[in-house]
C-alpha cells in the first residue's frame, strides 16, 4: 500500500486541532492589533511616551527582578507562551501525531528544513558584516498566531490535514527555537541558580503527576523555577517549556480507573492558551514592535543593512524553500503521494505561511543585538516587512485554490446520518473523497 502525505487523520484529532486553531486565530488578530498600535504610537508626535512606558521599572529589587516592562514582556509573558508550547509539544509526542514516526516524518523534516535554509541564506547574505552572524536564528521561527490570522482571511476552508500539518510544523519549530535560545543565546551562565531551579521543578513535577491543580501550590513553585532560570543567565522562557514538559498528558490507569484518560496537560492548556494567545503574545508585540520607521526613506535605509536583507530573504525565500524541499525529499524517499484533492501548490502556500516570523523572531533579534540598539531596530523593521511580504504572497497562493478547498471542506463536514461525526471520518475511502 502506497503512503499518503497529508491524510486527514482521526475525527478526534481534527476536532482538537480545530479548537486550538480557533483560539490561536483570535490571538493572531490581537497580536496584529498590538503590533499596529505600537508602530503607530512609536511614529507619532507622542513617541517619547511609548519609550517611557517600555522603560517603566517594576518588581522586587531584592530578588534582582526590578525589570522594565519590555523585559517583563520578553522574559515573563513569553514564558507563558512557551509553557503552552511545552504542553502542546509533550501532547504531540505522547498522544498526538508526533508519537507515530510515519506521521511525524513530514512536519519534523519540514520544520528542520525551515530552520536550516533561512539560517544558511542569512549567513550567506551577511558574510563579511561585523557582528551580523549573531542574528542567524532570527528568520528561522514561524509565528503560528500571525499565520493563522492570515489563514482566517485567505484560507478559511483549508483542508484539515493541511491545518494539522501547519500546527505540527509550528510545534516542532517552537521546540527548535527554544533549544536555539537556550544553547546559542546564553551569554553568562551561572550554574548555581540553574541547579537550584531543579528543586522547585522537582516538587512541581511531583505535584502535577499526582494531578494537583491548586494554584496556590503550583504558581509559587513555577515562579521560583522561572526566577532561578532567569538568574542563571539562561533565557527565562526556557523555564516555561520545562514546566510544560513536567505536566502529564495521559492520566495513569491507577489514577483514572480501568481506562486511562486525558491528563492534567489538557486542563492546563484550556486554562492558559487564552492567556497566552489573548494577553501574553499581544502584550509582547505591543512592547516590542514599536520602532521609528522614519518614513519611506528611513525604511529604505534600514533595509539596506545586510542584517535586515538577510532577515527578509530568510523569511520570504529561505523558509518556504526549506519547508518545500524537505517535504519533497520525504515524499521522494518514501514514495508517498499527496492525498486526493491536494496539489503541491497547497504545500507551497503553507510553506510561504511558515515565513511569517514575528514573536520569536523579535525576541531572538533582541537577544542577538541588544534591545533598543540601532541594529535591533533594523531587525524589527525587517521582521515586519518580511512577515508582511510572506503573508501577502501566501494569501495570494492560497486564494488560487479557494474552490478546491471549498469542495474538500464540504466533504469533510458532510454528516448525512446526523451523528455529529462527519461521514468521511467514519468511512474515509477513496470513493468518499472523490
Amino acid at each position: 500500500m502506497r503512503r499518503t502525505l497529508f491524510d486527514r487523520g482521526s475525527w478526534a484529532e481534527a476536532g482538537r486541532i480545530a479548537d486550538i486553531l480557533r483560539k490561536e486565530t483570535l490571538g493572531g488578530a490581537l497580536l496584529l492589533a498590538g503590533a499596529a498600535a505600537a508602530l503607530i504610537w512609536a511614529n507619532s508626535p507622542w513617541s517619547a511616551g511609548y519609550e517611557a512606558l517600555r522603560r517603566v521599572t517594576v518588581g522586587p529589587a531584592a530578588l534582582h527582578l526590578d525589570l522594565d516592562l519590555a523585559t517583563w514582556a520578553a522574559d515573563g509573558l513569553l514564558a507563558i507562551f512557551f509553557f503552552v508550547a511545552g504542553l502542546e509539544l509533550k501532547r504531540e509526542f505522547v498522544a498526538g501525531d508526533l508519537r507515530h514516526a510515519r506521521r511525524a516524518a513530514v512536519p519534523v523534516a519540514a520544520a528542520v528544513g525551515g530552520v536550516l535554509v533561512p539560517a544558511a541564506l542569512y549567513l550567506l547574505l551577511t558574510r563579511g558584516t561585523a557582528g551580523a552572524a549573531a542574528g542567524w536564528a532570527i528568520p528561522t521561527a514561524t509565528d503560528i498566531a500571525f499565520a493563522l490570522a492570515v489563514l482566517a482571511v485567505a484560507g478559511r476552508f483549508l483542508p484539515a490535514a493541511l491545518r494539522t500539518f501547519l500546527l505540527t510544523l509550528a510545534v516542532v519549530d517552537d521546540l527548535i527555537a527554544i533549544v536555539i535560545i537556550a544553547v546559542f543565546y546564553t551569554a553568562d551562565l551561572a550554574p548555581v541558580p540553574l541547579l537550584a531551579a531543579l528543586a522547585p521543578l522537582a516538587v512541581f513535577t511531583a505535584l502535577v503527576q499526582r494531578r494537583v491543580r491548586s494554584w496556590w501550590l503550583l504558581l509559587p513553585l513555577a515562579f521560583a523555577v522561572w526566577a532561578l532560570v532567569h538568574a542563571s543567565g539562561v533565557h527565562a522562557t526556557v523555564a516555561g517549556v520545562l514546566l510544560g514538559f513536567a505536566v502529564p498528558v495521559v492520566r495513569s490507569r491507577r489514577a483514572g480507573g480501568p481506562e486511562a484518560g486525558p491528563g492534567l496537560a489538557e486542563h492546563f492548556e484550556h486554562r492558559f492558551r487564552p492567556l497566552s494567545a489573548g494577553v501574553a503574545v499581544p502584550a509582547f508585540a505591543f512592547l516590542s514592535a514599536g520602532v521609528t520607521v522614519g518614513g519611506l526613506s528611513g525604511l529604505a535605509t534600514a533595509l539596506t543593512d545586510p542584517v535586515a536583507l538577510g532577515v527578509v530573504a530568510g523569511l520570504v525565500l529561505g523558509k518556504p524553500i526549506g519547508v518545500m524541499a524537505a517535504t519533497w525529499l520525504v515524499s521522494r524517499f518514501t514514495r508517498a503521494r499527496l492525498d486526493d484533492g491536494l496539489a503541491w501548490v497547497d504545500v507551497l502556500g503553507l510553506a510561504l505561511l511558515s515565513g511569517i516570523g514575528f514573536t520569536v523572531s523579535l525576541l531572538v533579534g533582541e537577544l542577538a543585538f541588544g534591545a533598543g540598539t540601532e541594529r535591533d531596530a533594523h531587525v524589527k523593521l525587517a521582521v515586519l516587512a518580511g512577515s508582511l511580504a510572506a503573508a501577502m504572497i501566501a494569501a495570494f497562493v492560497l486564494r488560487l485554490r479557494g474552490r478546491a478547498y471549498r469542495r474538500i471542506h464540504e466533504i469533510e463536514t458532510a454528516d448525512l446520518d446526523h451523528d455529529s461525526v462527519p461521514d468521511v471520518y467514519q468511512d474515509p475511502s477513496p470513493a468518499d473523497r472523490a
